[in-house]
């Protein structure tokens, strides 16, 4: 069996019975909890040079321990000089173990690693519970050799939750550690 995360055990001693108490939930099931992580990189200018969308799965495979998925689009745009099927991106979807560890690097690692950082926003939620964060540059991570970057890229990271609205996800993510901006 492999070695549980410090974030999951503590979501299972300490997160869920404080949402029990908060939330008044009858049993441990009704609890909240985080289902799975997306991590999506656009890499636009692909359709010039191919070779972009390789660095950007190799930069995802290193940051999240996962093979990407390479995304393609679904209807051709000639302003963009894009064709229904051309790859334009990659994605990861992370559940489980390596979603947890993904998680505590993003919160106590990477984001702190951020200049300027202030806390996330409050603002990327979606109504049913996620939460989306963008993150401009893929450096942050410390799997990501700044010397050999060719191109600095943004991401975008969902967390999706089994939480029934952004209240009771937003208390969750606090808990789990997701730095909030104080207003």
């Amino acid at each position: 069996m492999a070695i549980e995360s410090a974030l999951k055990e503590r979501y299972d001693r300490e997160i869920v019975p404080a949402l029990m108490e908060r939330f008044h939930y009858q049993n441990r099931m009704q609890v909240p909890k985080l289902v799975k992580v997306v991590v999506n990189m656009g890499v636009g200018d692909a359709v010039g040079n191919p070779k972009m969308l390789d660095a950007a799965v190799q930069d995802l495979t290193l940051i999240t321990g996962q093979k990407p998925l390479v995304t393609r689009a679904k209807k051709s745009i000639a302003s963009f000089k894009v064709r229904a099927g051309m790859p334009i991106g990659a994605k990861v979807t992370l559940r489980g173990q390596r979603m947890y560890d993904f998680v505590e690097k993003l919160f106590y690692v990477a984001l702190p690693r951020v200049r300027d950082f202030h806390g996330v926003s409050t603002r990327g939620f979606d109504g049913r519970g996620s939460y989306t964060l963008g993150i401009r540059e893929q450096i942050i991570f410390p799997e990501i050799d700044y010397d050999k970057v060719e191109r600095i890229r943004g991401m975008e990271v969902t967390l999706v939750t089994s939480a029934e609205n952004d209240e009771q996800a937003k208390v969750l993510l606090e808990m789990l550690g997701m730095p909030f901006a104080r207003h």
